[in-house]
């Protein structure tokens, strides 16, 4: 074990621990265990503080930040202020929410004895899990990694983190680490509250460890669903809440075709290759009407990008083996670029199938391809492209081009189905961060039924708690009987909304 960074703010410790042993995230554990003593009983105001006193910091830190994750990353400076950004005001996004309450599903029924049976005082709320461990993806060093969508979700929620730090883009995390830990003690969040360790074997260790009530992991299938199968052959299983491949599939009709086939095209190749193809909602798979040439257009608009670095070496190579195998099946043509990559990079490829092909051999040709590649598949009805889409499985995105005035209720029927969100018009790359935001679906692009990006995305570290015919006094304040914090609460099966919101 190294302990490769320290710092003291505030009478606490925040350790970047690289190779961390059993001990180490022992420690880590049982120092967040103790936290949530603290967190468990805090106030949303405090919580808020603690969020925002994040964000501030990491804002404070950006021109230390941002350089250093472009040289891990390649991802460019643009991109990362932009994902910085959104990182902080996510924090902040969460802090608000805590402070709205409407989160917790606060309800109250009266006793009523004229129910059968009889109704007793009940009141019910979200509680906090416990400590959660949250593993950071590779193509998001900030949005989904130290600071992320996880991590501020689950001290949202009140409950304590541990991050295992990505092996993309180790020196970010640490220092992101040091800042947030730092933060949150000035803050005045309890010791133990934050914690980070880097290394395959402490995140095995930290799903395993009996303090540890919850996971959050963004990642790929083969690692995600191992650990999913530790965190649910546990003595005590926990919740896994993964997000692990999608080919977020897309459908353009025909008379979207002839309105407007170049918009649609560009489109397509802007999204496909924006990050290298390193996005969980790219667009990999999409149904055009035969004969229309799309696959041509859509090369043209890439026309010939050179090869460009991915974030490691390891998705590097196995996106150029995903695409070799794409490219050396029978019914796959390579329209545009090499489907031999360089080591190290991508380089946009555009291929081309038809449904026939799909449907003969789906688990093959709708296999995620992590990078800049997108596969157009040319139906001859739109029943064929649905019966396609039905072998897709779950997936976090699905989009459809239509008209107006066009009738979309077989399609919608089928992309509902399988995708978490569906797109009307426009790429799925974009996620925002907002309430109404849903980003998860059915197996296997996540392991559960909750978004990992949003204000929802805080369900996922609570569980409910009933309390009967308890004084008043010993209630939550969220729950007694003059709502004081001012939050939204369904009393007696009527929501009602309080003058002005908590805070």
């Amino acid at each position: 074990m190294t302990v490769t960074t320290a710092t003291s703010v505030a009478g606490s410790t925040a350790t970047a621990v690289a190779g961390a042993s059993p001990a180490d995230v022992d420690g880590a554990a049982r120092a967040a265990r103790a936290a949530f003593a603290t967190s468990v009983a805090s106030t949303a105001a405090e919580r808020a503080t603690w969020l925002t006193a994040a964000a501030d910091a990491l804002d404070a830190a950006s021109d230390e930040l941002i350089p250093l994750a472009d040289e891990e990353s390649h991802l460019g400076t643009a991109r990362l202020t932009g994902e910085l950004a959104r990182t902080t005001s996510q924090l902040r996004l969460f802090a608000s929410a805590v402070l709205e309450g409407s989160y917790l599903e606060a309800t109250v029924d009266h006793p009523d004895a004229t129910t059968i049976p009889p109704r007793p005082d009940l009141r019910r709320m979200l509680r906090p899990l416990g400590p959660v461990a949250v593993f950071g993806a590779s193509n998001f060093p900030f949005a989904f990694s130290v600071a992320g969508g996880d991590t501020a979700s689950a001290l949202a929620a009140g409950c304590p983190v541990i991050v295992k730090g990505h092996s993309a883009h180790p020196r970010l995390s640490r220092r992101t680490a040091e800042i947030v830990a730092a933060a949150l003690a000035a803050a005045g969040a309890p010791e133990g509250v934050f914690g980070h360790v880097e290394g395959r074997e402490a995140g095995v260790a930290l799903v395993q460890h009996p303090e540890v009530r919850a996971v959050g992991f963004t990642g790929s299938l083969h690692g995600g669903r191992a650990l999913f199968g530790l965190a649910s052959s546990r003595p005590d299983p926990i919740p896994f809440y993964g997000e692990l491949s999608a080919v977020n599939p897309v459908l353009i009709t025909a008379a979207a075709i002839d309105a407007r086939a170049v918009e649609l095209a560009a489109g397509l190749a802007a999204s496909f290759t924006l990050g290298v193809g390193q996005f969980c909602t790219n667009p990999g798979v999409v149904f055009v009407p035969a004969g229309s040439g799309f696959a041509s257009r859509v090369a043209a608009a890439v026309g010939q990008p050179g090869a460009v670095p991915m974030l490691t070496d390891g998705i590097a190579a196995a996106f150029a083996d995903g695409l070799a195998g794409l490219a050396a099946h029978d019914g796959v043509v390579v329209v545009a670029g090499d489907a031999v990559q360089q080591p190290g990079t991508g380089a946009a490829v555009v291929l081309s199938t038809t449904t026939d092909a799909v449907l003969a051999d789906p688990q093959a040709l709708l296999a995620e391809c992590f990078g800049p590649a997108t596969l157009v598949v040319e139906y001859d009805d739109v029943d064929d492209a649905l019966a396609a889409i039905r072998t897709v499985g779950g997936s976090l995105t699905a989009t459809v081009h239509a008209e107006p005035g066009e009738d979309l209720g077989d399609i919608l029927a089928v992309l509902t189905e399988i995708a978490g969100r569906v797109l009307f018009a426009g790429w799925p790359t974009g996620v925002a961060v907002s309430w109404a935001q849903q980003h998860g679906g059915p197996w296997p692009s996540t392991t559960s039924i909750h978004t990992s990006v949003g204000v929802t995305a805080i369900r996922r570290f609570l569980r409910p708690v009933a309390y009967q015919d308890a004084p008043d006094a010993a209630l939550p304040p969220e729950l007694r009987e003059d709502n004081p914090l001012r939050i939204p609460r369904r009393v007696d099966g009527v929501l009602t909304l309080p003058d002005a919101p908590a805070g």
